[in-house]
């Protein structure tokens, strides 16, 4: 059986975490920052974790090889 590609646009967007939850940065934080509220921008920094549901299927489907 042939080996699955890894896409790689999500290995650079998504990380594993060591528990088997996925990480990523939040959008919104790129453009129009004179419109949005400093609190907003603030909260935007942080990387955030992703629902479960939504993660299992990033590592099924696009990150096959990542650690679980």
């Amino acid at each position: 059986m042939p080996k699955i590609k890894t896409n790689s646009s999500a290995k650079k967007r998504f990380k594993v975490t060591a528990s088997g939850r996925v990480k990523f940065k939040q959008a919104g934080k790129r453009h129009n920052l004179g419109r949005k509220s400093q609190s907003r921008i603030r909260k935007l920094r942080k990387s955030a974790i992703m629902d479960k549901s939504f993660g299992e299927n990033v590592v099924k489907f696009y990150l096959p090889y990542a650690k679980k």
